[in-house]
């Protein structure tokens, strides 16, 4: 009969089993070195990920990537923004001649990184062979999100206050229920003028007096 301690590896394998055999699919919102990265499910998990039949330098090692960054700014979220290089590699050009990464025309001041996107167009590499309707510079996109989530909260807020028009709609200044004339309009002042007061017990029946 097995030991107890025997059986720990077989449990343990049963239990990462389906864990193991599943794919996962996601968006990629972290580097942690050559061979590690964070990935963003589709549930919402965050999954860190070690690249399998490889082992990248690490940092310290010969050939761990060390980087130059010209600054040229810093943007409104104190972030230096500049452009890297690796070696004699510019990244930032890189990133647009493989079809990665688009021009911010907005800041844009080298003239080569619009000939670098043109030829990746034309190539349709990276984000280029994607259909035109999804091909939407990241700007545009969050230009977008935010103009949804404005209009969002606004018709949130008109919806309040629409709702709050129509409970005070017809709302006098009477306060008590002595100043109720019956039932009905003690029911009116506390269903759509809020007026808890009338209900002192709590019981949902106002003016007890009245509503008997």
């Amino acid at each position: 009969m097995p030991q107890p301690h025997h059986l720990f590896p077989l449990l343990l394998l049963l239990v990462l089993s389906p864990t193991l055999a599943a794919d996962l699919k996601g968006r990629v919102i972290g580097i942690s070195d050559g061979d590690t990265l964070s990935l963003l499910t589709v549930d919402r998990r965050e999954v860190k990920i070690r690249l399998a039949e490889i082992d990248a330098p690490e940092k310290a090692q010969p050939y761990g990537k060390k980087v130059r960054v010209a600054v040229q700014t810093i943007d409104q979220y104190g972030r230096p923004v500049g452009r890297v290089s690796v070696g004699s590699t510019d990244v930032n050009a890189a990133l647009v001649q493989q079809g990665a990464a688009w021009v911010y025309r907005q800041y844009a001041r080298d003239p080569q990184l619009i000939d670098l996107e043109q030829q990746a167009q034309a190539a349709r590499r990276g984000l280029w062979a994607l259909p035109k309707a999804q091909r939407i510079p990241p700007w545009e996109w969050r230009r977008t999100a935010k103009r949804a989530r404005e209009q969002a909260s606004r018709a949130k807020n008109d919806t309040l206050f629409s709702r709050l028009a129509k409970r005070w709609s017809g709302c006098g200044d009477k306060r008590t229920c002595g100043e109720m004339t019956d039932c009905a309009e003690a029911r009116h002042y506390l269903d759509d003028c809020g007026l808890t007061r009338l209900d002192r017990d709590g019981d949902g029946t106002p003016c007890q007096n009245l509503c008997k």
